[in-house]
This record gives structure tokens, sequence and C-alpha cells, in this order.
């Protein structure tokens, strides 16, 4: 019975060797199907990551192109050449991109990936596409500017030289207007200056040869003890005679002199160093300022016209006399005359 068994055996068909080479083959087969595969994606990852990298320097170089479009026409020049090589660039991503769609197409496990990555390539090269066309747009408006501030310029330019041209006529006028001015400032001043002496004679005339009346340059100068008491500002009785001389003669003097001269008869009280010791007045200031004031009252009130006159004080600040005795004191209290231009 184990005879006839073992004969079955040797009769039957073995199966099993060509079973383990089909296997095996075909294992190997697709083991040789993935490792083209994984090269195949290893080398368009590859790919699309030196695209990312081109991508990157792309938009760094519009970025910086952008900058370059705030220059003026000194980088013009400079801007068309980063344009031309934004152009190289361009057709070589252009042409990376089909080549990388051939490539796509002969692996066809990772078609729909590198056909995903291809057209978000061609979406970004079309951007930079467009921003360089807006770049030259900017370019182009940027020059339209230039030359529109150029023709602003120019005009600016001729209109101030007709300015510089007028303002040099001007001037020149205005020379001759002041030399003309001058000139006749002078005289109407002559013209003063003999009406003064005129009018200075006629009062040491009229007042006579008083030592307490005198000329002191241009001005004509009396004692303050001519009309007010010590420390008053109220003109003494007396005074009236002589400021009635000093009325008459100014009243005479405003019928000669020609309306077209401008003058006045400043009447300026001084007095001397030594402060204030009344309840009267604050202080030397105050007490000479009154005393000018009532001076020019009672001439007013006789008949001169006011426009022509004018009250100063100065106190002690303008002595004649420097001295500390009783008599620089008295030299010092003083009303001066003084006929001059308004």
């Amino acid at each position: 019975m184990a005879l006839a068994r073992s004969r079955r055996g040797e009769s039957g068909m073995n199966y099993w060797p060509g079973f383990v080479d089909a296997l095996s083959t075909l294992i190997l087969s697709i083991i040789f199907i993935l490792t083209v595969f994984v090269v195949v994606q290893f080398y368009l990852q590859q790919e699309v990551a030196g695209k990312d990298t081109a991508l990157s320097k792309l938009t760094a170089q519009i970025a910086e192109l952008t900058e370059l479009l705030s220059m003026e026409k000194s980088g013009k020049a400079s801007l068309e050449d980063q344009l031309a090589q934004l152009r190289a660039t361009l057709a070589t991503a252009q042409s990376d991109r089909d080549k990388n769609k051939a490539l796509a197409d002969s692996a066809a496990a990772a078609a729909g990936l590198a056909q995903g990555k291809v057209s978000e390539l061609s979406g970004q090269i079309e951007g930079q596409k467009k921003l360089s066309t807006d770049a030259l747009a900017q370019v182009e408006m940027l020059n339209q500017q230039i030359a529109a501030l150029r023709r602003q310029l120019a005009a600016i330019q001729q209109a101030l030289d007709i300015s510089e041209q007028k303002d040099k006529d001007s001037q020149a006028r205005i020379a001759d207007l002041g030399q003309r001015l001058n000139l006749a400032m002078a005289q109407k001043v002559q013209e003063l200056s003999q009406y003064r002496s005129d009018f200075f004679g006629k009062l040491r005339q009229i007042l006579g040869n008083r030592p307490d009346v005198r000329v002191v340059g241009d001005r004509f100068v009396l004692q303050s003890e001519v009309f007010f008491d010590t420390s008053k500002a109220d003109l003494k009785p007396e005074a009236a005679a002589e400021l009635d001389k000093v009325a008459s003669a100014l009243t005479e003097l405003e019928k000669q002199i020609p309306s077209d001269i401008q003058w006045v008869l400043r009447i300026d009280g001084h007095t001397d160093v030594r402060p204030m010791s009344g309840p009267s007045f604050k202080s030397n200031w105050d007490l000479s300022a009154a005393r000018a004031i009532a001076v020019v009252k009672y001439l007013v009130s006789k008949g001169v016209s006011p426009q022509r006159l004018v009250a100063a004080g100065f106190g002690e600040f303008q002595p004649i006399d420097t001295g500390t005795t009783e008599d620089a004191y008295k030299r010092n209290r003083r009303i001066e005359f003084k006929l001059t231009e308004r």
C-alpha cells in the first residue's frame, strides 16, 4: 500500500516551483515600479523645490524693482536692466514648467500632484508677469510725471526771471525815490532849522538877557524855578508872563512855517538826581512829566495848536551837569523847548 502511494506521488504534477517563481517575479516588478515611482516623486519634489526657490528669487527681484521705481531718472537704466533680467528669468521658468509637465506625464501615479504644482507655478508666473507689466506702466507714468515737473520748473524759472527783473526795476525806482526823499527831507530840515533859529532868536529877544534862560544846541533851556516851586508841578503866578511870551512867539511861528513842514515844539521836563521826598509824586520821572504837561496845557489855553505840542518827562536821567553841588542840581532842574520835525 505504501508502494502504491509512492507511485501515485511520482505520477502526479508538482506546481510549487512555478508558483514561487511567478510570485517572486511579481514582487520584484512591484518593487521596481515603486522604486521608479519613488525616484520620480523625489525628482519631482526637487524640481518643485527648485521652482519655489526660483519664484522666491523672482518675488525678491520684483520687490527690489518696486523699490527702484521710487527713484528718479538716475535709476531708470538700472530698472530697465532688472526688467530685462526678469523677462529672461520668466522665460526660463516657462521652459522649466514645460519640462516639468513632460516629466509629470511619464509618471502616471504622480501626475495629479505634479499637475497641481505646475498650475500653481503657472499662476505665480502669470502674477509675476502682471507685476512686470504694472512696473512698466509705473515707469511710464513716472516718466510722464517727470516731464510735467520739468515743464512746471521751466515755467517757474521763467516767472522768477521776470520777477527778478521787476524787482531790480523796483529797487532802482526805490533808490531814486529814496534819494529824492532824503533830499526833500534835508531841505525841510534845513528850512526848519532856519525857522528854529528865528524862533529861538525871537524868544531870546522877548525873554531878555536872563541868566536862567539860555540856548543849548537846538534847545531853548529855562530853569524850572522860572515856572515852578520846589517839588511842585503847579505853575507859579509869575510864570504866566513868561509863557505868554512863548505862546505869542509860537502862534506867530505857526503862521510863518509852511503847512507842508511837519514840526512840533517838544517841551521836556528835567529834574536833579535827588529822590522825591514829598507825597505828591512817586519819582522824579513823574514830576518832570507833570511839569512838561502843565506847560503844554498853558500854551494850549493861550491859543497854540495842540497838534504842534509834545510833552516829555526825562526825570534825572539826562543831566547837563554831573556835579553834586547845589549849582549843578539847579542847572539840571530845567524846562527845555525843542523845535523839531514830527
